[in-house]
């Protein structure tokens, strides 16, 4: 009888190794950015998919449950994984620390103008560049209230900062103020100072921001985004920020990544762009293998069926 088996598509530290193997103590476990191709169309259980392997995993019978290294999965074939009915977990809440402190990594910039200074510094330029802005007690509309969401929430409470939120359902969530639905996303841009926005990427979603959005927003307002670039028309973008309808961008995520050399975002001195690397941590590993596989796996085993961040094809996330 063969033997059942998980791929997991890297490499992986002796302890969450040794944490998985006492799960499934029968089980053949392969590890590494080059698994042979035998082992990845026998294996039952995927970790981590690689976008240039995908053809090894469709041509594959046994594949049963992919669990993604990452919280966004919109880059997954996701029409053959429903159509073989295989399982679909995400990363979703790993990100939830690091994401959170880079939101704040941003709006923190923005109001005491670090992102001036640094250039300033490396020009040896001694000029106040009129910082006068706070945090405390400003208006926060976060867009997309899932777990990166509700921790900064918990830090803008914080600032004393007032938390507007947005999610599909329009259920409260703690340390929220106030909650409305997609429906209602005008009210929130309104009234915002800053606007985060920690969306999937799904149907309803793309292009979610444009000229339209940008226009409802305050002047002096700042827009960040964590979610997924084609949330946002970046040619909407980049003409709000030409014409000061909005006071400054940052950016983890991009339509078209890595961003083009000859993207104006490059050179605004009101945006702050990091490489889509929001969500790197170092314990971005154990809290994968620890806080999510593992527990699924036991899930598995029992139900036939994982349980915690289970995509769901219907919603898109």
């Amino acid at each position: 009888m063969t033997k059942r088996s998980i791929a997991i598509n890297l490499n992986l530290d002796e302890q969450n190794l040794q944490a998985i193997q006492e799960v499934v103590p029968d089980w053949d476990i392969y590890t590494g950015k080059d698994i042979a191709e035998e082992n990845l169309n026998k294996a039952e259980i995927l970790v981590h998919w690689r976008e240039s392997q995908a053809n090894k995993y469709v041509n594959s019978n046994k594949l049963k449950w992919v669990q993604s290294w990452s919280a966004g999965v919109d880059y997954l074939d996701l029409d053959h994984l429903q159509k073989n009915d295989i399982h679909l977990t995400s990363a979703s809440g790993v990100h939830a620390y690091p994401i959170s402190e880079t939101i704040f990594a941003y709006m923190l910039g923005f109001t005491r103008l670090i992102h001036t200074y640094i250039r300033q510094q490396q020009e040896k330029k001694w000029y106040h560049a009129n910082l006068k802005a706070e945090i405390h007690e400003k208006t926060i509309g976060i867009v997309g209230v899932g777990e990166i969401g509700k921790e900064t929430a918990k830090i803008a409470q914080a600032f004393g900062m007032k938390v507007l939120g947005v999610r599909h359902s329009g259920r409260d969530v703690d340390y929220v103020d106030e909650m409305y639905t997609p429906s209602d996303l005008s009210l929130v841009l309104e009234r915002s100072d800053f606007v985060v926005v920690t969306l999937p990427l799904t149907k309803e979603t793309h292009h979610m921001f444009g000229k339209e959005q940008f226009a409802q927003m305050k002047n002096s307002a700042f827009f960040v985004n964590i979610g997924r670039g084609s949330i946002v028309d970046e040619t909407a973008l980049i003409s709000a920020l030409q014409q000061k309808e909005i006071g400054g961008v940052g950016l983890d995520v991009f339509e078209s990544e890595p961003l083009q050399s000859d993207s104006p975002l490059w050179e605004m001195d009101n945006v702050i762009i990091t490489p889509h690397s929001a969500g790197a941590t170092e314990y971005y590993t154990n809290r994968v293998i620890q806080d999510i596989f593992i527990p699924n796996l036991k899930s598995y085993l029992v139900k036939g069926a994982p349980t915690i961040n289970v995509f769901q094809h219907n919603l898109g996330y």
